[in-house]
């Protein structure tokens, strides 16, 4: 707990046996029957020591980059810690509400973090300015989670600095369609790219991302990281989600994903007694409602997991994640919802 704040809480304990999960943001119906039968064919070579390079050379495709300016990583949170243990910023800076690990692992490493923190009222719009000039390392992230807001590349290009490390998780990027404000590939002087696979292909039990930036910082990230740290599975993984069949379908689940939210905004806003706040363009979307922890209980009796939002710095008690899901059952969550609601 810092600040009053449970850093270390993260969605997937917010489901229970029966509940219907929208409080996790892993894609429904993943992995996919050819992921599972790429990662069931790489068990046997589990007795030897897995090779990491034709799956660096594979994700470097992916973003048309040198494979020297990939590391792959045992989920985006090993990314977190190998940063917060590699780089020794004077003045590190959070950009919150966003996902609380980077900041629990800066912590947990001994540094002194400070906090920007996005306000609703102007739909957690990022100001530049408001970031610290001083700030030496500064993390945010593209779409964000939870406030599902997209971020413009041109704005995050202004928090660059030729003397600070800016580090964008961009775990929810190949969730929007196109991914045009994605940074990843790009030549930032300290930019560091955070991806994972586990969202859109439902790998959360596998542990895989990856960190594009510069080979010198690629090389300092390394440098902390144990051997082996990606699993043979894992690597098999990488492989098969950035070939020309998974970027495709991954675009189009994007588009799937955008129809999904689109109904779930329309649904939510026949609702009374809720809000949003900003422009949603990622799987799960951020509301404001009164007692909301009241009706997140009352949500799981009636068999629905939901996201609860005091964890997340800048938040508070009355904010709830919602993660988005076929029509159907939204549809049949918002039902419950709006009865609760009444």
């Amino acid at each position: 707990m810092v600040d009053g704040f449970d850093l270390e809480h993260h969605g997937d304990l917010e489901v229970g046996d029966g509940l219907i999960d929208l409080a996790v943001n892993v894609r429904v119906g993943t992995p996919p029957a050819w992921l599972l039968d790429a990662i069931t064919a790489s068990l046997t070579d589990l007795a030897a020591y897995p090779r990491q390079d034709a799956a660096l050379a594979a994700v470097a495709r992916r973003h048309d980059v040198a494979a020297e300016r990939v590391l792959l990583t045992a989920g985006a949170a090993e990314a977190f810690v190998l940063i917060a243990r590699a780089f020794r910023p004077r003045h590190p800076v959070v950009v919150h509400p966003q996902f609380t690990e980077p900041e629990a692992a800066l912590r947990s490493a001994g540094h002194l973090v400070d906090r920007v923190l996005l306000r609703p009222d102007n739909g957690f719009v990022l100001d530049p300015s408001a970031v610290p000039s001083d700030a030496d390392l500064v993390v945010i992230g593209n779409p964000t989670n939870p406030t599902s807001v997209l971020h413009p590349a041109d704005v995050l290009r202004e928090l660059a600095r030729p003397d600070r490390i800016l580090v964008v998780d961009e775990a929810f990027m190949d969730a929007v369609p196109g991914e045009p404000e994605s940074l990843a590939g790009g030549s930032i002087p300290g930019l560091v790219v955070v991806r994972s696979l586990t969202k859109t292909w439902g790998l959360a039990g596998l542990r895989v991302g990856y960190v594009v930036a510069a080979a010198g910082l690629i090389e300092q990230l390394a440098a902390v990281q144990p051997h082996w740290p990606v699993s043979t599975p894992a690597l098999a993984a990488a492989i098969a989600c950035s070939n020309e069949r998974a970027v495709a379908e991954s675009a189009q689940a994007a588009l799937d994903i955008e129809r999904q939210r689109a109904h779930l905004i329309d649904r939510l806003g026949t609702t009374g007694g809720l809000s949003m706040y900003g422009v949603p363009r990622a799987p799960f979307v951020l509301v404001h409602v009164a007692e909301a922890p009241r009706l997140r209980e009352s949500l799981r009796t009636q068999g629905f997991a939901v996201r609860r939002g005091d964890t997340f710095p800048g938040l508070g008690a009355d904010w709830l994640r919602i993660a988005v899901r076929p029509e159907d059952v939204t549809d049949g969550f918002v039902k419950v919802l709006a009865d609760l609601l009444r």
